[in-house]
């Protein structure tokens, strides 16, 4: 009886230990033979209500997008397309500066393989992912898929073998916690589209296109066919009714061609892909350099124009009247204009692209529609034409503002590229540079100061003109303190983070500098100038020679909270203040790719997960000693390793009044 109640109470002990060991994601499998040697492999993930979990197209410098790893694919069978996902939620991440997509509720995962080696009898995949909700977790699954001979082998094994191929569990951890096989159930699921975007990420696609519509409307190359177009659908036509009527299958022509151009692109290059594509380092890269050509274009290097050849077939189409040739006047219109609208047409296609969906056509829709709008209002009320503003030099400064925008944004582009390959070649300093070289230039264009190939004489420049020429160079002065560490809050989705700098302890305004604060060995400058650690034994060491409790941060590259704690929590100067004079801060990163040592890899005795990088060591340090897998999560310390909080071990993702308040408590424990 006494070791019944002994064994009961290490039961209760172990499972009260463990309680904060967290997996917010449970996952099921199935395998469906499609065809003679092509399969479905089918993921179901039910999620915890409030958690959500990120997409495998949520992009580079944001959070940690899901992985989907074939283990032993060569010479064994071969992928059809990329994985496909169930319904996704895509918003902006103000943290990060991205377009976050994931998962919450529930999540689907479908990959169609082929086997290429008919003797193959298992396919291996593991699945790494991030959940979020206060706190954030990365977790690694492994899976084993069973191949099944045939159908019937499939479902006989079902059936009778089911102890063969049910699931097999090992604790939680982030790496390989679960080790999972796959049964086999010969049903259809149908499956949406990869990566939906949200209604309102739509509803911004649709506006930013309306508003450039109308920008590429008040360009040289379309604004003067504006009272030349409506004035032949007005004269040609036999009633005012019927000019009307003209006017708008002219319109709806217009719409109908972008409309059908965003459809092509969606089509040829597929949702999914567009997206994951648009956080390819090349594709930046390109489009970098794209972009380069357009604002050069813009501001009359020279001209991108189609072949003469379309527009003179085209021309010639659209005298066969009838609806057939309102048709072509509406697409000779396109290409005729294209030397200005392309540039547009093509920027936008590129930022539509990488919400993926159906983004290109709303986009398409958006613009055209701005582009058509006039010519069909002005058909229906032709005495409005009188109203118009005269063409004139004003509309090449439309066109070369462009330009400077096209500029701008093209370094967004570079930034992404340098980001990933962490180049530091575009650090934040020099991305701010830029820009504000590029906007303060276009100022004192505004002012007529600067004159361009295509520009007419500006004897004065109107009210108008001036106006905006204020508001660019205020926005170039605002740009200037970024140089020195200011956040730049409203543009803070466009320049590197600030840890992404020359000095990310800031320079100038506060007299901290890094040459002025010498470093401790192994530390680096962190969050608001903090002096950080990301080893232990490092940190420890250096504890000890400044007899300093230590704060440790468990923390994660891709972990959205962690990032919210240290910006809106950290900066507070109560807690700022005990960071930086208290105590020795070691953030430790749990999702650190970085390999270790051959002799430092090992099996966890926790968990039983292989430990093979320096994210594991930390993430089987955090559940063996805390008891949780978690992310933010902070713990004050002696210099024995323990906790100095009696009432309060850990905190996570707090407020900065609770938080100081730990802090001091803590603080004031060592001193004591």
């Amino acid at each position: 009886m006494r070791k019944i109640i002994f064994l009961l109470l290490v039961f209760l002990a172990f499972a009260k230990g463990n309680a904060q060991i967290l997996d917010p994601a449970k996952w099921t499998t199935k395998i469906e033979k499609k065809s003679e040697n092509t399969y479905l492999l089918t993921f179901n993930a039910v999620i915890e209500k409030d958690w959500h979990m990120y997409s495998q197209f949520t992009p580079d410098g944001g959070p940690l997008a899901l992985e989907v790893i074939f283990k032993n694919q060569k010479g064994n069978y071969n992928l059809v397309g990329k994985a496909k996902e169930s319904k996704t939620t895509t918003t902006f991440n103000d943290v990060f500066g991205v377009n976050e997509t994931y998962f919450h509720d529930k999540a689907q995962i479908q990959q169609q393989v082929t086997i290429t080696n008919p003797k193959l009898t298992t396919i291996e995949v593991d699945l790494n992912y991030q959940v979020c909700k206060e706190a954030c977790i990365n977790l690694e699954k492994k899976f084993t898929f069973v191949i099944p001979s045939s159908l019937k082998t499939a479902v006989d094994a079902t059936k009778k073998d089911i102890t063969a191929i049910d699931t097999v569990k090992i604790d939680t951890t982030v790496a390989k916690p679960e080790v999972e096989k796959a049964t086999v159930i010969p049903a259809k699921v149908s499956m949406p589209d990869a990566n939906p975007v949200t209604e309102r990420g739509l509803w911004s696609i649709f506006f930013i296109a309306f508003f450039s519509g109308f920008a590429a409307l008040l360009t040289p190359c379309v604004f003067p066919m504006i009272p030349m177009t409506v004035s032949f659908f007005t004269k040609q036509s036999k009633s005012r009714a019927k000019g009307i009527k003209n006017a708008l299958i002219y319109g709806v022509s217009i719409i109908l061609i972008y409309v059908v151009l965003g459809f092509l692109v969606t089509w040829i290059f597929g949702a999914g892909a567009l997206n994951a594509l648009s956080t390819n380092v090349w594709f930046n890269i390109i489009f970098f350099l794209l972009l380069i050509v357009f604002a050069f274009s813009f501001l009359g290097a020279f001209e991108i124009m189609l072949p003469q050849s379309w527009a003179n077939k085209v021309d010639s189409q659209a005298d066969r009247g009838g609806i057939v040739g309102i048709l072509f006047m509406a697409l000779a219109l396109a290409i005729v204009s294209f030397s200005c609208t392309g540039p547009i047409v093509g920027t936008l296609l590129v930022e539509a692209a990488s919400k993926g969906g159906i983004a290109p056509i709303i986009g398409m829709f958006g613009f055209s529609l701005a582009l058509a709008l006039p010519f069909m209002l002005f058909a229906m009320f032709p005495g409005w034409l009188h109203s118009l503003p005269k063409s004139g030099g004003w509309l090449n400064t439309v066109k070369v503002v462009l330009g400077f925008l096209e500029l701008a944004l093209a370094f967004k582009f570079l930034s992404n590229a340098d980001l990933v390959l962490q180049l530091h070649l575009l650090e934040r300093e020099v991305f701010l540079a830029i820009w504000i070289a590029i906007f303060g230039v276009l100022a004192f264009y505004l002012f007529g100061k600067i004159t361009l190939p295509h520009d007419s004489p500006l004897p004065h420049i109107s009210v108008g003109r001036l106006s905006f020429g204020l508001v660019v160079l205020m926005f170039t002065i605002y740009l200037i303190p970024g140089l020195w560490g200011a956040p730049l809050k409203l543009i803070n989705a466009f320049p590197p983070p600030m840890e992404y700098s020359e000095s990310p302890m800031g320079f100038g305004g506060s007299g901290v500098t890094e040459s002025s604060v010498a470093l401790p060995d192994g530390a680096k400058s962190g969050p608001h100038g903090l002096v950080v650690f990301d080893d232990y034994e490092k940190g420890l060491a250096y504890a000890k020679t400044v007899n300093k409790p230590i704060m440790l941060d468990f923390t994660g590259y891709a972990c959205v909270n962690c990032r919210k704690m240290e910006n809106n929590v950290w900066s507070d100067a109560r807690v700022l203040s005990q960071l930086k004079n208290e105590v020795v801060l070691i953030s430790l990163y749990v999702d650190d790719k970085r390999e270790l040592p051959k002799e430092e890899q090992s099996v966890s005795k926790t968990t039983g997960a292989e430990i093979t990088t320096t994210g594991d060591k930390w993430t089987d340090f955090m559940i063996l000693k805390y008891k949780t897998n978690t992310q933010p999560l902070y713990v004050l310390t002696d210099l024995e390793g323990n906790s100095l909080n009696e009432n309060k071990p850990t905190i996570s993702y707090v407020g900065v009044d609770e938080y100081a308040n730990w802090l001091k408590t803590g603080i004031s424990k060592f001193k004591k």
